[in-house]
């Protein structure tokens, strides 16, 4: 995706995500336990200025997070924060140099298109606690974000953080996984400290496939999905094999 394309998406996912949190602040989110819309709303605020903060000071704050914060109203820490953040990209190039996690990009760009990807999950997480329908995400977006999270976040944290997912893969027999979706197929192998990813498929049978439609199989691999509602995916595979894909991504992702 271009990183216009991906501020594009940010926006218009931060307007529904904000419209979803002012229709109802106490609602109790599904997919964050715990959390209320008010909740979400002052993390997403947060992580939006942590993000501009790193830019600006070139390296991590000293102090996270600010104490001050805690005194703000989410709605309003939000609109503050979010309005900083796309200053801050405004006046930056996507291929400028700024720390990330992720070892293979340490460019602006990186934090544009993590950003999206951030809003567009948190955006679904306050329509189902507000009980509002679920709007798509463009398909690209959510091709991209199924990217994301199979490369960036679980390949990358095995091979960087291993410890974190001994006790998942240790046992592991050596496992293929599919997913698919409407052009575009990862192949991923695991086994003791491997989670490899690649584009496309393998001729020969995976241990599990998972496919669907784009913003399907982002939200099934994001523990999005609606409860009680067919969430359009399918799955197919042993159990067992099912669930050590599932334990790497909520590893990598918590």
């Amino acid at each position: 995706m271009e990183y216009s394309r991906f501020l594009d998406c940010l926006a218009s996912d931060f307007d529904r995500l904000r419209a979803a949190v002012s229709a109802d602040r106490t609602a109790a989110v599904p997919t964050c336990p715990g959390w209320t819309n008010a909740d979400l709303a002052r993390h997403v605020g947060q992580v939006y200025l942590h993000k501009t903060l790193g830019m600006r000071l070139g390296g991590e704050p000293d102090e996270w997070p600010p104490k001050d914060l805690a005194e703000e109203e989410p709605l309003a820490l939000l609109d503050l924060t979010y309005a900083d953040l796309r200053a801050e990209f405004a006046a930056r190039r996507p291929e400028d140099p700024t720390g990330t996690w992720y070892g293979p990009d340490q460019t602006v760009g990186f934090w544009i298109r993590r950003m999206a990807q951030e809003t567009v999950v948190h955006r679904i997480d306050a329509e189902l606690a507000a009980g509002r329908p679920v709007a798509p995400v463009p398909a690209e977006l959510a091709v991209d974000g199924i990217d994301e999270l199979l490369k960036v976040f679980v390949a990358y944290s095995v091979a960087e953080w291993s410890d974190y997912f001994t006790d998942i893969l240790a046992g592991s027999p050596g496992r293929t996984y599919t997913v698919r979706t409407d052009g575009a197929a990862w192949l991923v192998r695991t086994g003791p400290g491997l989670f490899a990813v690649e584009d496309g498929e393998d001729d020969e049978a995976a241990d599990v496939t998972v496919s669907g439609p784009p913003t399907a199989v982002l939200r099934r691999l994001w523990n999005r999905e609606s409860a009680g509602e067919p969430s359009g995916v399918t799955v197919e595979g042993a159990p067992e094999a099912v669930e050590e894909l599932r334990r790497c991504i909520v590893t990598a992702t918590q």
